[in-house]
């Protein structure tokens, strides 16, 4: 089963420095359909104009991974930590506890980022974050897991979880599997180019909510990068 969300029905609102898209509910956007998939909550498209930002807020047991798609995003909590992280690499944030930070952009072009966030399996741990790279080179013709929750995902971010975040860079005409099993709920966005799953054409920016499915054929029609979220 395959549900298609087309980038232009994505709730979302445009603020001037933040140009927000929301595939699921999130702040003054709800449609009950779109509250959450599996243990996945919010998958937010966020385009960050320069020397702008988010804030410092809190956050509180949740999961919260960063994929910049383009520019850097600048990261600094209440923990101490401060990081930049570029196009291509990801960040990521148990909340835990508790804990504030703030994301700016601070380069001299705009940022986009996915901001994905998942239900976490253990709650009232201490917050922690973390940054890596991940060249997009290294992910060329398949799949490559940057976050996860499974102990035998040993290069990948952890994250307190019961779920997979994975990346694809395919050249148009390339296809890379992914194995899940059918009690799964995956979630598929190309960042960039289009991508045909089972005979369904899925363009930059749109949603595919997945599930029942053992082994996820996804097929580039143009050059593509696509992230997946595996979720329970």
């Amino acid at each position: 089963m395959i549900e298609l969300r087309p980038f232009g029905s994505l709730g979302g609102e445009n603020h001037g420095w933040l140009d927000a898209k929301h595939h699921f509910s999130f702040a003054d956007y709800h449609d009950p359909d779109r509250v959450s998939w599996g243990s996945l909550r919010v998958w937010n498209d966020d385009t960050i104009q320069p020397q702008t930002g988010f804030p410092t807020h809190p956050h509180r047991n949740m999961e919260i991974i960063t994929y910049v798609r383009k520019g850097a995003i600048t990261h600094q909590d209440s923990l101490g930590n401060i990081g930049r992280t570029e196009a291509g690499d990801v960040q990521v944030m148990s909340a835990g506890t508790g804990v504030a930070h703030s994301e700016y952009n601070r380069e001299s072009e705009v940022t986009q980022i996915f901001q994905i966030w998942i239900l976490p399996t253990r709650a009232g741990e201490k917050p922690s974050w973390g940054t890596r790279p991940f060249p997009r080179g290294e992910r060329a013709g398949a799949f490559v897991t940057l976050a996860s929750g499974f102990a035998n995902d040993k290069q990948a971010l952890p994250i307190r979880a019961d779920a997979r975040v994975v990346a694809a860079t395919l050249k148009a005409g390339e296809t890379a599997e992914y194995r899940a099993s059918k009690d799964r709920r995956l979630y598929l966005v190309p960042a960039t180019g289009a991508v045909e799953i089972d005979g369904l054409r899925i363009a930059a920016r749109d949603g595919a909510a997945i599930k029942d499915v053992e082994t996820l054929s996804v097929t580039a029609l143009d050059d593509s990068e696509v992230i997946l979220v595996d979720a329970a």
